[in-house]
């Protein structure tokens, strides 16, 4: 076994960083196998998202008959502890403790707090649907305490488990790092769709109670794992009594200067564009062009593999020394484009067209997520890589859940006007609704490449150097 194992070895270091997408992001202080390990809790992450987003959103409605707008409005609680982020990555670099570990106490909370959100969910679901002789409160009550738990465990996990990774990699191999863990999410969103979609196949009760327990002890055992030896422990850093900067004074320094300020409009600007489409390009697949089901759900995989592909572009482009905003401000330019075709499609009865703009929303997307990820770590001070990766996390999250809610009621007011022929004769038919929708996401676009504008290239500031690389330099796209 050990033979094979040196032989399996020397076989993959002759493969060189080429052939190893990753290999780039470890180091001898954060060996890769040990970052791959870590970056499991973005797993558990990625699989809360999709049950939370997707899978259960289609159960509750369809199999179980819950009104649309009460799960909505579960599904939205989660978006209630987004701007808490960046409390909690402040938190996570003061905290104290006689152990000496500033990351793992909180990484470990969000994790119980997502154990005991999964494990009540189905039970309080049932009840929600009516599956009971008497349910009063008790039904919404659950399912409102178990999405609120999940969405702080998960928000809770991501914030320390970034802050963590942030802390364990060197300088020079930080954003490569992080870059790593966010291709994990969405490795594992990908993955996780598909095994959900699976299971639930032939839908049963029992079944839908069976997959989010197990959802619950696989969240565990993951993080868990994750954690493992990942921390040292200092007390001489986390000793009570030690001075203590107040969160205002350290958000007042964070934000001194007022470049950070722009960054974070820009990436909330950014994010609600590229978001408020989650919801509705699929039924508009459906509904305007008249695809099949098969065709609309294909539509995830096409945005998620132009997402990797900008993840490719911008580890190489970063590499070369490029500048983070220029990136940014190049996946806002795709994302123009990307809804224009989207747009285009229904006057041109083109599911090609259509394709096209799903794939270029998740390319877009994705060099704009990864350009303000990387110049909001170059802004990082010190050891409070916690309260910078917090407030890039509880921006984007805090936009992205607004704008999906908002979507869906834009949606609907713009197709009654259109229906009731206010808007006038040329305007009409189903594709109006989500075409206000798009127009919108288009006008945040260009609002974005205004805030991020002269951040671009001013004093070499968002130009990458060896210590905010972003790395991945051979993914494969």
């Amino acid at each position: 076994m050990s033979s094979a194992s040196g032989i399996l070895t020397r076989g993959l270091k002759r493969l060189g960083p080429r052939f190893l997408p990753f290999a780039d992001a470890g180091t001898v202080e954060l060996p890769l196998p040990r970052l791959l390990r870590l970056a499991l809790f973005q797993v558990s992450v990625g699989m809360a998202v999709v049950l939370l987003n997707g899978t259960l959103n289609r159960v509750t409605v369809v199999e179980l008959g819950i009104p649309t707008w009460l799960i909505s409005l579960m599904v939205s609680l989660p978006l209630l502890f987004a701007p808490l982020r960046t409390l909690i990555g402040f938190r996570s670099d003061h905290h104290v403790s006689a152990l000496g570990w500033r990351r793992v106490p909180y990484i470990w909370m969000g994790t119980l707090l997502q154990f005991a959100g999964f494990s009540i969910m189905p039970f309080a679901l049932l009840i929600l649907g009516g599956d009971a002789h008497w349910q009063g409160p008790l039904g919404p009550a659950g399912a409102a305490l178990a999405f609120l738990l999940v969405g702080a465990g998960l928000h809770t996990t991501q914030t320390a488990g970034l802050a963590l990774a942030t802390d364990l990699a060197p300088p020079a191999a930080r954003p490569r790092a992080v870059a790593l863990l966010y291709v994990m999410l969405l490795l594992g969103m990908v993955a996780s769709s598909l095994i959900f979609g699976q299971l639930l196949a032939d839908f049963s009760q029992k079944r839908l109670i069976q997959i989010l327990q197990a959802a619950a002890v696989a969240t565990l055992v993951l993080n868990l794992i994750a954690l493992w030896k990942q921390e040292a422990r200092d007390p001489t850093r986390t000793r009570a009594g030690r001075s203590t900067p107040a969160f205002r004074d350290s958000w007042s320094e964070y934000l001194a200067g007022g470049r950070v300020a722009r960054l974070l409009v820009a990436v909330g600007m950014g994010s609600a564009a590229f978001s408020m489409q989650d919801i509705l390009l699929e039924p508009y697949g459906g509904q305007v062009l008249h695809l099949t089901v098969g065709a609309t759900t294909a539509l995830t995989a096409l945005s998620a593999g132009g997402t990797l592909l900008a993840f490719a572009l911008a580890a190489r482009q970063l590499n070369r020394g490029a500048d983070a905003y220029r990136l940014s401000g190049l996946g806002a330019v795709v994302g123009v484009f990307a809804f224009a075709a989207v747009l285009l499609s229904a006057p041109m009865e083109s599911a090609a067209v259509f394709r096209l703009g799903a794939f270029l929303i998740g390319f877009g997307g994705g060099l704009f997520s990864v350009g303000t990820l990387t110049a909001a770590m170059g802004k990082t001070h010190g050891d409070e890589s916690g309260l910078a990766l917090g407030a890039w996390g509880a921006v984007q999250a805090t936009a992205a859940g607004l704008a999906i809610a908002v979507s869906g009621i834009l949606r609907d007011v713009f197709a009654g006007l259109a229906a009731n022929d206010i808007l006038g004769p040329a305007l009409t038919g189903p594709a109006v609704g989500y075409g206000a929708v798009y127009a919108i996401e288009i006008v945040l676009l260009f609002m974005t490449l205004a805030a991020v504008g002269p951040l671009a290239g001013t004093a070499g500031a968002g130009r990458t150097t060896a210590s905010n690389r972003f790395g991945l330099a051979e993914f494969p796209g």
